[in-house]
């Protein structure tokens, strides 16, 4: 696809992305000490000064580096520092005190996980009050893929699940022909890369491979990938392994996808292939459900979606934050950030950045919960 074509595609999206209804992932940061803040005036009124630490999902990196560079051209007093370590990381270092907020790609875990229920760790971290769980970016998941020649590749559920899980091990296999008539499929085998780290792009595409499968994908969905393959850390670890690796595929944040000019596949969910675009998306994020209580706006995806025209796969980033327990500087410093990013004018970029912004009803959400922090 030109660039011209998806920017085009995201300038429908964020229009149709307007009117949807929603029903209902280095070095270890500064720890979250105090930082007194004064107040200057930015563009959109008052802004805080001192450091923010944040630190979480790799899918939404290109995101919000775009959204800080933006935020500091109005408030340049403050310095938000982004560590993108992946989903696990970023709440294991939030729950830990050692940052402000985190980005994740699914939302707080409220059962057991080794002992440790993450939502409860969250609430102890903010002083016995709810952490809530923020939806403020949308990254579509790509099967991307390295394969020379292969302009164009078809997968569906079943098939990928087959891939990913290892019992489907190479390109001409009769479940991808059959997809592919007439494509050029190399007797060569499957280079599979999968996330190492612990991730929420790996939770969100296990959810799809699950939902999606016909019974081919044998595990649960969960941060550690359980499937085959060579574990690379990172969305850019990934994208960065199967771009220098012929005949390779990976899943990851579309975004990375486009960076390194790989292939991206189309998806059949029944009803014929659905090419990635915002506005495929989009179609599949209209399927959502808000299951967080309050200010708490937890989402359930249908990975299992056949709704005509929408690409499955795709995860929800989360920026994880206390709604109450900060010290008082921290909150502005927060509130001020998060704001912004939620704001019209934060989303406006994140389609020519190949991610989807929030549809205007979830946005206006979003913003009201940020605003009841204190």
């Amino acid at each position: 696809m030109s660039v011209n074509r998806v920017l085009r595609a995201g300038v429908v999206a964020v229009a149709t992305l307007g009117v949807l209804a929603l029903s209902a992932c280095g070095s270890d940061p500064e720890p979250t000490g105090s930082s007194t803040p004064s107040s200057s005036t930015g563009a959109d009124g008052d802004c805080p000064s001192g450091t923010l630490n944040a630190e979480g999902s790799s899918a939404q990196k290109n995101a919000i580096e775009e959204v800080i560079a933006k935020y500091n051209e109005k408030c340049a007093d403050v310095t938000v520092n982004y560590n993108p370590t992946g989903s696990g990381a970023g709440i294991k270092q939030f729950n830990a005190s050692q940052v402000d907020f985190a980005g994740s790609d699914s939302a707080l875990k409220t059962e057991p996980k080794d002992g440790v229920i993450e939502a409860d760790a969250a609430a102890k971290r903010c002083a016995n009050n709810p952490a809530l769980n923020l939806p403020m970016v949308i990254g579509p998941v790509a099967l991307a893929y390295n394969v020379a020649g292969l302009d164009k590749l078809i997968l569906d559920g079943p098939t990928a699940a087959k891939i990913f899980q290892g019992t489907v091990k190479t390109w001409n296999a009769p479940e991808i022909a059959k997809l592919n008539p007439g494509a050029k499929l190399p007797a060569a085998p499957i280079s599979v890369f999968f996330r190492s780290d612990e991730s929420g792009t790996t939770e969100n595409f296990a959810k799809y491979l699950k939902a999606s499968g016909d019974g081919a994908w044998k595990g649960e969905p969960a941060k550690k990938w359980t499937g085959t393959g060579a574990g690379k850390e990172k969305s850019a670890g990934v994208a960065e392994a199967t771009k220098s690796t012929p005949n390779s595929l990976t899943y990851v944040e579309w975004s990375y996808a486009v960076d390194n000019k790989l292939g991206v596949a189309q998806v059949d969910t029944g009803a014929g292939p659905i090419e990635l675009t915002p506005e495929s998306a989009a179609k599949a994020l209209a399927e959502a459900k808000v299951k967080g209580k309050g200010s708490d706006l937890a989402l359930s995806v249908d990975y299992g979606t056949k709704a005509a025209g929408a690409y499955p796969i795709i995860l929800v980033t989360y920026e994880i934050a206390c709604s109450k327990g900060l010290p008082a500087e921290k909150t502005a410093l927060v509130k001020g950030f998060l704001s912004y990013f939620a704001s019209t004018e934060g989303q406006a970029s994140l389609g020519e950045l190949n991610y989807a912004p929030l549809p205007e009803e979830m946005r206006t959400k979003v913003e009201a919960a940020i605003k009841a922090i204190s």
